[in-house]
C-alpha cells in the first residue's frame, strides 16, 4: 500500500482537530478520489465520530455531484454536468463515485441522513451501478425509512420493463425490508411514520394509469393493519386509484376496498364514503353499518349519565350530561341510518336479481341462436320445418 502525501497528512491532522470544519473539501486535491480515501481512512484512525464521517461524506458528495445536495444551492465548484466532456462520460464518473461513497459508508444506523441515500439512491439507479452496490443502498435505506420524506422517496422507474412511472417495486423493497428489522418490532412510532408514509405514497402513486392493481395490493399489505391508527390515508389513495381506473371491474373494486376497515375511518371519512359513487354498494353498506355501531356505542355509554347518575369525574372535571333533546336527536339518526342500511340492502339484493335474470334471458338467447345456425349447415327435414315454424311463431 502506498504511503499517504504530507499534504493528506496534514489535512488529516487539521480535520482530526475540527472534524465540524468542511472547508478542506474545497481543496483541489481532494477531487482525487484516492486523496479524499486517504484522508478519510485517517480521519476515522482518530478515533472521529460515525455521524461526522457521514457528515463529511454528505458534504464532499454534495459538492461534486450538484443532484445530491436536495434543496441546498448548487455549489459554484465545477460540476460533472457542467464539464465540457461528453455526458456518458460524467455518468460513467458519476458511477465510480457513488459506487466507492457507498463502500466507505460507516457502518452506524444514523451515521448518514435518510433522504441523502435516498438522492443517492435515486441517482444509482439512473447511472446504473452494480446490483450489489444498489442492494447494500438499498438496505442501508430500510434501516431508517421511517425518517424518510415523501418527495425523496417517489423515485421515478428506471427499467424499460416497467410501464409505471414511480419505483413501486423498489419502495416495496424498502419497505419490506423495513419490516424485518429486529428494532421495527419494538419501536411502534416508526412503524407509524412507515405506515402513513406508504399511504401518502400509494395516492401518489395511484394516479398512474399504468399502476396495476396487483402492484397497488401489495404495497398497500405490505404495512400491517395495527400499523394504522387510522384508515383515512389509505380510504384516499383508494378513492384516488377508482378515479384513476374508471373500467375496473366490479370484483377488483370489491376486492380493492377489502383493504380498508370502516371501523378505523373518521366521521369525515365515513361521510364522503357514504356519498361515494365510486365505491361498491357492499362497501358503503360496510361503512354505515360501522358507523351505526359506533352510535350505538355512545348512545350505551351515555345512557347511564341520563338516568340521573353523577357523571364520572375525569382529569379535565366532570362529563357534561346528554340533554334530553341530545339523545332523542341520536336516536332519531341511529333510526335514520338503520333506514338508510335496509334500504340500501333491499336495493343491492333487487340488482342483484335483476342482473341474474338478464344474464338467464342472455344465455337463453344464446341456445337458441346457436340451435338456429346448426340449422342452417344440415338439410331439412319436416322435424326441422316444425321448429322454424314454432320459433317465427
Amino acid at each position: 500500500m502506498q504511503n499517504s502525501s504530507p499534504e493528506s497528512v496534514t489535512l488529516s491532522n487539521k480535520l482530526a482537530r475540527s472534524p465540524s470544519d468542511q472547508r478542506w473539501s474545497d481543496d483541489a486535491d481532494i477531487l482525487d478520489m484516492d486523496g479524499f480515501i486517504k484522508t478519510l481512512l485517517g480521519i476515522q484512525g482518530k478515533g472521529v465520530r460515525p455521524d461526522l464521517i457521514g457528515s463529511i461524506i454528505t458534504h464532499y458528495a454534495s459538492k461534486w455531484i450538484p443532484d445530491l445536495a436536495g434543496d441546498e444551492p448548487k455549489s459554484a465548484v465545477s460540476s460533472f454536468q457542467d464539464s465540457p466532456e461528453s455526458i456518458t462520460v460524467s455518468w460513467m464518473k458519476q458511477k465510480l463515485l457513488i459506487e466507492t461513497l457507498v463502500g466507505i459508508l460507516p457502518s452506524e444506523k444514523d451515521s448518514v441522513p435518510c433522504n441523502f441515500l435516498l438522492r443517492l439512491l435515486r441517482l444509482a439507479n439512473m447511472v446504473g451501478v452494480e446490483a450489489k452496490c444498489l442492494a447494500k443502498l438499498e438496505k442501508r435505506v430500510s434501516w431508517q425509512l421511517d425518517r424518510a420524506s415523501l418527495k425523496e422517496l417517489m423515485i421515478p422507474c428506471f427499467s424499460h420493463t416497467c410501464a409505471t412511472l414511480l419505483d413501486c417495486e423498489l419502495v416495496l423493497r424498502l419497505v419490506r425490508g423495513f419490516l424485518s428489522s429486529e428494532e421495527t418490532v419494538r419501536s411502534g412510532a416508526a412503524l407509524a411514520k412507515v405506515a402513513k408514509l406508504v399511504d401518502c405514497y400509494l395516492a401518489e402513486a395511484a394516479v398512474d394509469s399504468h399502476l396495476t392493481l396487483p402492484e397497488f395490493f401489495a404495497l398497500a399489505c405490505a404495512v400491517p393493519s395495527h400499523a394504522r391508527s387510522t384508515d383515512d390515508g389509505l380510504y384516499r389513495a383508494v378513492d384516488i386509484y377508482l378515479k384513476a381506473h374508471p373500467g375496473l371491474p366490479k370484483q377488483d373494486r370489491k376486492r380493492l376496498c377489502t383493504l380498508i376497515d370502516s371501523r378505523k375511518l373518521s366521521a369525515e371519512a365515513s361521510l364522503h364514503a357514504t356519498r361515494n359513487e365510486r365505491l361498491p354498494v357492499r362497501a358503503v353498506i360496510q361503512v354505515l353499518l360501522s358507523e351505526q355501531t359506533k352510535l350505538s356505542k355512545q348512545v350505551d355509554w351515555s345512557g347511564p349519565l341520563s338516568s340521573g347518575r353523577s357523571p364520572a369525574v375525569g382529569p379535565e372535571g366532570p362529563a357534561r350530561c346528554m340533554s334530553r333533546r341530545e339523545m332523542f336527536t341520536q336516536q332519531m339518526e341511529m333510526k335514520r341510518l338503520k333506514e338508510d342500511v335496509l334500504r340500501l340492502q333491499s336495493q343491492c339484493m333487487k340488482m342483484e336479481g335483476v342482473i341474474e335474470q338478464m344474464l338467464e334471458k342472455k344465455k337463453g338467447s344464446f341456445r337458441w341462436k346457436k340451435l338456429l345456425e346448426l340449422q342452417c349447415l344440415r338439410p331439412a327435414n319436416d322435424h326441422d320445418r316444425f321448429l322454424n315454424h314454432y320459433v317465427e311463431a
